[in-house]
């Protein structure tokens, strides 16, 4: 699961078009189509908005080291204050205090920062003397806050970064800057994985929201699914060959080159657009509320049929024809026919021997129904335009909504890795050949 979500999370980094670009290219937009003497108020971000989203998006921070606050490992900067050095202070041959008020960002406290030893070049490291509070002599460090100093080079190598440029290229004359902050864990370890950039609400709200939708539908489609192959495939590998057999493995199979998007999209056409027999998106009505407790069960039944078939047609197909094979092994092993010799029926031999063998194989995916539960199948809820788990990671790839694709992914991975676990519980409870010693 580290693996997976350290892989995403860089690629989320590297591809362009996440919230840093798509935020420039707005302001980049708004100062294209202004005047020359309004472009800042058509939306041009100046340098400290530009630094305030890298800081709030974590930009300002190596890759790993993102990620490992990402994770809740190491701990977030927040509520930072900063205080430009003056430059006019910064005297070659002097060595004078500098010091300044400034508000701490969050609170109505100002503090007094005193430097022991002030930059005499740009170049110069400085120590902060006192911190303290204007009022007092209380040291903020003391009420959980942090203090560093930021060098012009720093800075200027920060920019470079932010701008794709060479340091040479930057021509801005910085100055030293206090920089204070507080710092807390709040990852996905905390249960906190931040907020929507596209919807504005917490991820796990989101994923939350979407989850009733898809366990609906992934309840169902299991139910029908395997309540009909299992059987079909008993049926058909006993009457291997007939007419029946025949006919049943054209149909499912028919139904598995069908693409499932494709199905429904011609569903929408002809039996939702042209005929009005089904609806054509959503989950309920625009009188729902309005219906009876009944009419709302059929209301919501009545939107259910057309994405219902789009969920079980392609999944017929592999388990039949897998319980079919697997039965069909078993029949003509060894143990079959000596029980058959022995006077048990066929009936029996099928039932009480065979089936529980074959059986093993569709036991090894089971566990895999936890990720369906929840995951659900973006295109079918993009077709169809149901607001469930599918289409919340459809949408954030598409927006670019790296809490969201990161949040949803890690759900989908865990339950992928919980699902592998439970089928070997399940296939060695399953599996006579196991025994629990």
């Amino acid at each position: 699961m580290l693996g997976i979500t350290l892989l995403v999370f860089f690629v989320t980094r590297l591809v362009p078009g996440g919230p840093m670009d798509r935020i420039l290219q707005a302001g980049m937009a708004g100062d294209s189509g202004s005047s020359k003497g309004d472009s800042k108020e058509a939306g041009a971000l100046s340098p400290e908005q530009k630094e305030r989203l890298e800081e709030e998006y974590g930009y300002d921070k190596p890759m790993l080291y993102a990620y490992l606050q990402w994770l809740g490992v190491f701990p977030r900067e927040s509520q930072l204050s900063k205080y430009e050095m003056k430059s006019d202070s910064i005297v070659v041959g002097l060595n004078p205090k500098q010091q300044g008020d400034f508000v701490l960002r969050g609170t109505d406290a100002i503090v007094t920062v005193i430097l022991d030893k002030p930059a005499v070049n740009p170049e110069d490291e400085v120590k902060i003397g006192k911190f303290v509070y204007k009022d007092t002599e209380k040291d903020p460090r003391d009420d959980g806050w942090s203090i560093r100093v930021e060098a012009p080079l720093e800075r200027k190598e920060r920019q470079a970064r932010r701008d794709k440029k060479e340091v040479s290229e930057i021509t801005t004359n910085y100055v030293h800057r206090v920089v204070a902050y507080r710092t807390e864990f709040a990852g996905l370890l905390q249960g906190d994985l931040r907020r929507s950039d596209t919807y504005g609400d917490t991820v796990w709200s989101l994923i939350i929201s979407r989850v009733p939708v898809a366990l609906y539908f992934g309840i169902l489609s299991t139910i029908i699914i395997y309540g009909a192959c299992i059987p079909l495939g008993i049926a058909k590998a006993i009457g291997h060959r007939s007419w029946f057999d025949t006919l049943s493995s054209v149909l499912i199979f028919v139904g598995y080159a069908i693409p499932a998007y494709a199905l429904g999209a011609l569903m929408v056409v002809f039996l939702g657009a042209r005929t009005g027999w089904f609806p054509i998106f959503g989950m309920a009505s625009q009188n729902f509320e309005e219906l009876s407790f009944l009419g709302q069960i059929v209301d919501v039944l009545h939107h259910t049929v057309l994405p219902l078939i789009c969920y079980v047609i392609s999944g017929f197909a592999m388990l039949t024809m897998l319980m079919k094979n697997s039965l069909m092994d078993n029949l003509s092993a060894d143990y079959v026919r000596t029980a058959m010799a022995k006077g048990v029926s066929f009936r029996k031999a099928v039932i009480g021997h065979a089936f529980r063998n074959s059986f093993i194989p569709i036991a090894t995916g089971l566990g895999g129904l936890i990720t369906i539960f929840v995951s659900g199948s973006m295109l079918i809820e993009q077709v169809f335009d149901i607001q469930g788990f599918g289409k919340l990671q459809y949408e954030a790839v598409l927006t670019r909504d790296i809490n969201v694709i990161m949040g949803t992914l890690t759900v989908s991975a865990f339950l992928m890795l919980l699902g592998n676990i439970l089928s070997d519980v399940i296939v060695a409870f399953v599996d006579p050949r196991v025994k629990f010693d």
